[in-house]
């Protein structure tokens, strides 16, 4: 239910899929964490679990165990964003707060992120904090995204993707068509409100060591975290992007030419080739800013 939202309120969804191991002990954390100010509602996505985390909601919800809880089922798993849409549309909360049931993010920082919402658009818990317990094999990718997406913004970016961030409900509405329904959604809308020129705050968090098995494949979810960075790019800062290819482009295209003049005296189709080449990725890139900056 997509309606107004009501002003100060805010509300919790938590995306899973497959973590009985840690559900419960998470939502009891969350709701001991904010009993000073509770949640409009706690929405808890089940994006087709098979290992028992649907019935454990369900009973958590029937028992009454968790005050405000309410369960939404995916019939079959559908994705770490699209569990976050399916649950910001049954809630009608100013902000949003995320959190991931795998007991990995402190919700007892869930106040101060709430506190920083007075003026920001999206407040994101950063794991830079003193206790952080990163996979090795994570590390290196995370790293090279987070360096990739700092340069794309302009701007230093601590943590890129964290799972645990509170942000306006409003401006989550104006990126709903272009955030993915897999677990980049939190890398498209961090890049996303900083190129808009939103107000988007980081503070350190700690981040534990998850219950369970964890849903990253490494290689395959490394190769799609470079295809979303350079998606995102060409959408957000097509220039950046294709900067660095126009450089060479006209550079090669000057030496051949340069060759040709000096060396063969004769024009030849290599020199015409990367000059039409050059022309056209610039009206392209021109293009691409053109239809960015149009379309806000």
């Amino acid at each position: 239910m997509d309606s107004a939202a009501t002003p100060g309120t805010w509300a919790a969804v938590i995306p899973c899929f497959n973590e009985a191991g840690a559900l419960e002990d998470t939502l009891r954390g969350l709701a001991a964490a904010t009993a000073a100010s509770p949640p409009e509602a706690i929405v808890v996505v089940d994006d087709g679990s098979t290992d028992g985390s649907g019935e454990l909601l369900d009973r958590l919800a029937g028992e009454g165990r968790v005050p405000g809880l309410t369960v939404v089922h995916h019939t079959r798993r559908r994705g770490y964003g699209a569990a976050i849409k399916t649950g910001i549309r049954h809630v009608r909360a100013e902000v949003i707060v995320i959190l991931d049931a795998d007991g990995t993010y402190p919700a007892d920082r869930i106040p101060d992120l709430l506190a920083a919402m007075e003026t920001a658009d999206m407040a994101v818990g950063a794991r830079t904090g003193a206790n952080v317990a990163i996979p090795p094999m994570r590390r290196l990718p995370k790293e090279v995204l987070r360096r990739f997406a700092s340069w794309l913004v302009g701007e230093a970016i601590p943590d890129v993707n964290s799972g645990l961030r509170a942000f306006r409900r409003e401006v989550f509405s104006r990126y709903r068509s272009i955030l993915p329904d897999g677990f980049s959604l939190t890398t498209t809308i961090t890049i996303a409100m900083l190129r808009g020129g939103y107000e988007v705050v980081f503070l350190p968090i700690d981040y534990a060591a998850r219950v369970g098995r964890s849903k990253i494949r490494p290689v395959l979810d490394t190769l799609r975290f470079f295809q979303l960075a350079f998606r995102c790019g060409i959408h957000f800062a097509p220039l950046r992007i294709f900067g660095p290819f126009l450089v060479l482009l006209f550079a090669a295209t000057a030496a051949s030419g340069l060759y040709d003049t000096f060396v063969l005296a004769n024009l030849t189709d290599k020199t015409v080739i990367l000059l039409v080449t050059s022309l056209n990725v610039t009206l392209f890139a021109l293009l691409a800013d053109m239809i960015d900056k149009r379309s806000g």
